[in-house]
């Protein structure tokens, strides 16, 4: 499970590069949330929260069906 999480990350990276951002991962909570860091650009951005729902969580998911979540970690 965690091999797949990384590899839809890594998807999710260069679009978020290309804004100046980034995602590092974190783990995987007992309860099948997964930990992440923005960082860049993202780590302030106003619209960090929607990125992260509607597209890093939907992307993860998509993977990896038992994932309950993301959850952005400073």
């Amino acid at each position: 499970m965690e091999e797949t999480i990384i590899k839809s990350i890594d998807e999710i990276k260069p679009f978020l590069q290309r804004d100046g951002g980034d995602i590092e991962y974190l783990g995987t909570t007992e309860d099948n949330f997964v930990k992440v860091k923005l960082q860049g650009a993202c780590s302030g951005c106003p619209g960090a929260t929607v990125t992260l729902k509607a597209i890093v969580e939907r992307i993860i998911r998509e993977a990896v069906p038992e994932v309950n979540g993301v959850i952005a970690v400073d």
